[in-house]
């Protein structure tokens, strides 16, 4: 599991199986607390189980980043945790992908869109 900082300001986080039992996150979040000057897109091809803890910080790094103007991405969810998602209402609250490069595509698109509106 870990952190990858890709070209045009955008982190890739992989999450274990567990994600509470990880750091992924709270790295995360700590990262961007002072400056929140990128994206991220968080792969979950991994996680077999989600918790209350996990969702909680998942809402706290999408209020930092759309806080900012930056975007979430969650990708690669097997049905399971999409469903968990789905049943709390929370699909509306972020945004997701089917793979990295839908997710990453999604990032990119929002600037394009955003870029043509500013001219």
């Amino acid at each position: 599991m870990g952190i990858q900082n890709l070209p045009r300001d955008i982190l890739v986080v992989t999450l274990p199986a567990q994600p509470q039992y990880g750091h992924e996150l709270e790295d995360v979040n700590g990262m961007l607390c002072e400056t929140v000057d990128r994206d991220v897109a968080i792969d979950f091809a991994n996680v077999r189980m989600l918790t209350s803890e996990t969702i909680c910080g998942l809402m706290i790094l999408d209020k930092l980043l759309s806080g900012a103007g930056r975007q979430l991405v969650l990708y690669n969810l097997s049905s399971a945790i999409k469903q968990i998602f789905v049943r709390t209402g929370l699909v509306t609250v972020f945004h997701f992908a089917d793979d990295e490069l839908g997710a990453l595509g999604q990032i990119r698109s929002r600037y394009l869109s955003w870029a043509e509106t500013a001219r």
